[in-house]
């Protein structure tokens, strides 16, 4: 399985993106210093999509099948692309503040301690629907892990898609994200611009 293995803070620098989207509370004092190269539309266009690969987690060969299905899709591809990216299972445990991280969300899901409507889900990329109810399974809850989690991500803002319960680390979909819900700096329009050509 092909997993990245990048630093966070070195390739949020290259990708002039800030720690805090990835759910990082970390800087860097480091400043990324560049020739004073102008960078070309093709580099702008690769810019964004790397961005949107990096804060999902995404490797090259699935995000090319996100964007093939967005674009079969009604309405326009872009906005398709990023609300298929936001509806990932690992992504709405991570909304959900049941992870620090995405990382760490894709790692709870890939451990199986995941529940979506009763069923256990062990699948990062699985989509979530309107109406679906996850969950932490009963026996974790009660490990430190989850209680060191509720302690960071207490705080953090719940997107309005979503409906939490964080004593019960129980989550309810609500109705699929639209693009102005989606709160990810990435300019969708710059993607589809470099797979179109």
């Amino acid at each position: 399985m092909a997993v990245n293995r990048v630093p966070v803070l070195k390739r949020c620098r290259s990708l002039g993106l800030e720690p805090a989207v990835l759910g990082y509370d970390k800087t860097s004092r480091r400043k990324l210093e560049r020739a004073n190269r102008k960078v070309s539309e093709y580099g702008l266009q690769l810019r964004e999509k790397q961005k949107a690969k990096f804060i999902y987690g995404v490797l090259e060969k699935p995000f090319r099948n996100y964007y093939e299905k967005a674009d079969m899709m009604k309405g326009q591809t872009g906005e398709n692309l990023m609300v298929m990216l936001e509806s990932r299972l690992d992504n709405v445990i991570f909304r959900l503040a049941f992870a620090r991280t995405r990382r760490e969300a894709r790692q709870i899901v890939g451990h199986k301690h995941v529940l979506v409507n009763g069923k256990t889900i062990n699948i990062p990329s699985y989509r979530v629907k309107a109406g679906d109810v996850i969950e932490i399974r009963e026996k974790s809850k009660s490990l430190q892990r989850y209680k060191d989690i509720a302690e960071v991500t207490g705080r953090r803002l719940v997107p309005e898609w979503l409906d939490q319960d964080m004593e019960n680390f129980k989550g309810t979909v609500k109705q699929l994200p639209t693009r102005e819900m989606i709160d990810v700096p990435v300019d969708e329009m710059l993607i589809v611009e470099l797979y179109s050509k």
